[in-house]
């Protein structure tokens, strides 16, 4: 899902006297390019372009007295509940915040003690959990917290040491994905101590002032939670795990020659680190289009063939054509957020966006990299246990065979062939039975 955030203009640019250029009608964000000219009675140029972005939906945060205007409690009851139905399913998840410094992606993502969007899903969670009041399910909860800054990663909830803050590192395992070696979980029982660790880790982020924000993330920030399930299915103890990420992107911006040595550094490294995920977006978007092209090509010379059309051309065209390489560990944010980006994973991307006229460029390149994202195509699938999902299988083949077993039975109009149809079908129903025993022998 695609969606677009207007913020409140910042504190300089209403100084700076930016004029409002984006307007919001039911999902669709339009923006004015509106032009000064240099006549002495500095009035706006009356010739004005304006491009138009469609997604999912659009709120409007600019005017608490507005009417559109669009609460953390709308947007969590548009975004947060498809982020727990995915969770209580066992899929992973992942919601992020992309924008402008100043734009409100932290507010968004992290706001205030009441308003957190992180908080709201875990409150969605552990009603969840007061739910299981039987004996045959139960879940828990662990989260994780993890700042990267200046390529680096830190854990912001372990105490680190001083000298070497930033010495963990990033693994991958074959199955499970690209992982933080060393990241603490906490396990965590109640909503009250979700928030005073959330608290914690978020005391510990890099801020500075920038000349856009006062207290500008200086760092990217994911909040993990891992929720897991324990259910009996099939008479055999089973678990469904989910993954959550939530995730605060520090601000794209432009470098300011009268910062110091540590905020040019600072954002060199977190320009880098936006541009390897603009790539690696696009990268995927071309990708998806690419495949869906092919899909739509074998569907024409399927249908050509069944026509008695010959099309050589149009097979030579999709044999050739190979997706692009996505440059996942250009960066440690992508390489982290591999399954969230074309992976095993539902993602929820928040596109936030100054409505002032002097951020024109930032708000089309950050509505343009959400336009690129929405054709990413990713492939969630359920965690669930191995042996309980074979097992579940093969009982599905049983009873397919047992109907069909039932089904030739009844209609008996060739007693030699059915008779040596039913043997085979009731060989493999015994095959199937018997390797369901094997397996619950083995557990």
């Amino acid at each position: 899902k695609l969606n677009v955030k207007i913020a409140v203009t910042s504190e300089q640019e209403s100084a700076e006297g930016g004029r409002v250029i984006v307007e919001v009608d039911d999902k669709v964000a339009t923006v004015r390019n509106i032009k000064a000219d240099s006549r002495l009675d500095g009035t706006w140029d009356s010739r004005e372009k304006t491009v138009a972005f469609s997604f999912d939906y659009c709120y409007w945060s600019v005017d608490p007295e507005d009417p559109k205007y669009a609460s953390q409690e709308m947007v969590f009851q548009d975004l947060g509940t498809s982020v727990l139905s995915g969770a209580f399913r066992g899929y992973n998840i992942c919601l992020f915040a992309y924008g402008q410094t100043g734009s409100g992606k932290t507010y968004t993502m992290m706001g205030t003690p009441v308003s957190y969007t992180i908080c709201f899903t875990l409150r969605g969670l552990f009603s969840r959990k007061d739910d299981y009041s039987d004996q045959t399910a139960s879940c828990r909860v662990k989260v994780s917290f993890l700042e990267i800054y200046n390529e680096r990663v830190r854990d912001l909830l372990k105490q680190s040491d001083h000298k070497k803050p930033y010495t963990l590192r990033v693994r991958e395992h074959p199955e499970t994905g690209p992982y933080v070696q060393g990241l603490s979980q906490h396990l965590v029982t109640d909503y009250k101590q979700v928030v005073e660790l959330l608290e914690e880790g978020i005391a510990k982020r890099i801020t500075a002032a920038t000349h856009i924000h006062n207290a500008s993330s200086r760092s990217h920030a994911i909040f993990t939670i891992h929720y897991t399930q324990a259910i009996l299915e099939n008479n055999l103890p089973s678990e469904i795990a989910s993954k959550i990420n939530l995730v605060d992107l520090a601000g794209s911006e432009r470098a300011d020659p009268s910062y110091c040595k540590d905020r040019i550094t600072e954002g060199a490294n977190i320009n880098k680190s936006l541009v390897t995920l603009g790539i690696v977006i696009s990268t995927l978007a071309q990708n998806s289009q690419m495949f869906s092209s092919c899909q739509s090509i074998n569907t024409l010379t399927s249908e050509g063939e069944s026509s008695h059309v010959d099309s050589p051309s149009t097979g030579s065209v999709s044999g050739t054509r190979r997706p692009a390489y996505i440059p996942y560990r250009d960066s440690i944010l992508t390489w982290l957020l591999k399954d969230s980006l074309g992976g095993n994973s539902k993602t929820i991307m928040i596109a936030t966006i100054s409505p002032a006229s002097s951020s024109y460029n930032e708000t089309m390149s950050t509505l343009r990299y959400a336009s690129n994202a929405k054709n990413i195509i990713n492939k969630p699938r359920v965690n669930e246990d191995a042996n309980v999902r074979l097992i579940r299988e093969l009982r599905e083949e049983i009873d397919r065979l047992k109907t069909m077993l039932i089904s030739f039975e009844l209609r008996n109009s060739s007693p030699s062939w059915s008779d040596d149809r039913d043997g085979n079908l009731t060989e493999l129903v015994l095959q199937n039975e018997m390797k369901v025993c094997m397996i619950y022998m083995l557990l």
